[in-house]
């Protein structure tokens, strides 16, 4: 008889700090949308007693400065006591920090993403689940971004959101929305 791996799912909220939201140091573009889509996700992962891991980066310079408010994880979707909290220096939330050994040692097979920001932290996060050999699921209304620049021309933020979650779906990931995901 054949021995398959069981699915087992963990939640990866990624970067939903406050230094995202209006008032911080790097503000994006309706973030409050994503962390509510967030919150929902979190609050169903709660309930039925699944893995939730918090990512939390923390910058040397910039944003996201050790002590100050913006660091901290947004109130949205704060972490409860037993919920693991990975804390990261880079965008790749696996690179220098404990996750990977983490999910391997929970037998996690698939992990549900979701966080900010779209083109840096979660695309790279995206990219090395699927490279680990995650089966990953990307929430794009549950993620946010800002209007970006390039050559003098102003992307915006839509734009950017729609061109990194479409290239992410091709390979890496099954994109859906909060709502088709909580419908399942």
């Amino acid at each position: 008889m054949e021995n398959k791996t069981q699915k087992k799912e963990a939640l990866l909220l990624i970067d939903i700090q406050n230094d995202y939201f209006e008032g911080g140091a790097y503000a994006l573009v309706h973030p409050e949308k994503a962390s509510i889509n967030a919150k929902a996700v979190l609050e169903k992962f709660r309930s039925d007693h699944k893995t939730i891991v918090h990512v939390q980066h923390i910058a040397e310079e910039g944003f996201f400065l050790p002590n100050t408010e913006g660091v901290k994880i947004h109130q949205d979707v704060l972490p409860i006591k037993g919920e693991k909290i990975i804390t990261k220096h880079v965008p790749n939330s696996f690179q220098g920090t404990d996750l990977l050994s983490y999910l391997h040692e929970n037998k996690i097979t698939d992990l549900v993403i979701c966080g900010m920001m779209t083109q840096i932290c979660v695309d790279s996060a995206v990219r090395a689940a699927k490279d680990y050999g995650f089966t990953v699921t990307l929430l794009a209304d549950a993620c946010a971004t800002l209007d970006l620049e390039f050559q003098g021309k102003i992307i915006e933020a839509e734009h950017v959101q729609a061109s990194f979650i479409s290239a992410l779906q091709f390979y890496y990931a099954d994109v859906t929305t909060t709502n088709q995901f909580l419908n399942l």
